[in-house]
């Protein structure tokens, strides 16, 4: 099953052309990696799936439907900065996705928090930067979504966050659904990703399966995407 698809999208902003003519279908099943430099499209084509953006050409579908309330309910979105309230503690956050989210799993979120020993107490205001990181991402991946959405989810976290980070992602995604993980540090991701997708001023200059992709280059998925984007 087609998990997304875009036809002919493309997302203006005033004069500057953000997504161009974006044809894409991912299925279900697949992690795959949304790649380019900053500027290239990727959050402005995540924001387009969550419903936070509107076409400006074009079309997008999650699992056949446009992106609505229907969407929502089984689209889980990790932005690229912190979204929850500071002054929420654990148990707080847990109790406000319970509420917004019907397919959110209570158990396995506390199952996560405890495992890393976040205190459920403590405000967020009070948490390291690669704490809150954690507490968001649990809380994205601990719902039961056709469609996750992960804008830069290892930007600036150390590294042993990152490895958590992704271990998180590959253990806790139902296998009919579908993970998208934006990321310009192709090395720290390459490793659980099963298709890549390089972005280009808007435009995609690859979709492939990386254990194709390494076999028909010779070289990683990093190195690849180095040699399509040298300045």
């Amino acid at each position: 099953m087609k998990t997304l698809v875009c036809e002919s999208l493309s997302k203006d902003y005033g004069n500057i052309r953000a997504l161009d003519d974006v044809d894409l279908s991912l299925e279900e099943g697949k992690i795959v990696g949304l790649l380019g430099p900053n500027g290239s499209g990727k959050t402005t084509l995540i924001k387009l799936a969550s419903r936070l953006l509107v076409p400006s050409a074009g079309r997008i579908t999650i699992c056949g439907e446009e992106p609505s309330e229907i969407t929502k309910a089984i689209v889980s979105y990790l932005p690229d900065r912190n979204y929850l309230p500071d002054w929420m503690n654990g148990r707080d956050l847990l109790d406000l996705y319970k509420d917004f989210f019907a397919d959110f799993d209570e158990d396995k979120a506390v199952e996560m928090m405890t495992s890393l020993n976040i205190d459920m107490n403590m405000p967020m205001k009070k948490m390291s930067k690669g704490t809150k990181e954690k507490v968001q991402l649990i809380l994205t991946m601990s719902r039961h979504a056709k469609l996750y959405l992960l804008d830069e989810p290892i930007a600036g976290v150390d590294p042993a966050a990152r490895d958590y980070i992704l271990r998180t992602i590959i253990s806790n995604y139902d296998e009919n659904a579908t993970v998208l993980i934006s990321t310009h540090l192709i090395a720290d991701v390459e490793n659980v990703l099963d298709e890549a997708v390089f972005l280009k001023e808007g435009r995609i200059v690859l979709h492939q399966g990386v254990d194709e992709l390494k076999e028909s280059t010779g070289k990683s998925v990093d190195e690849y995407f180095r040699e399509v984007f040298r300045c």
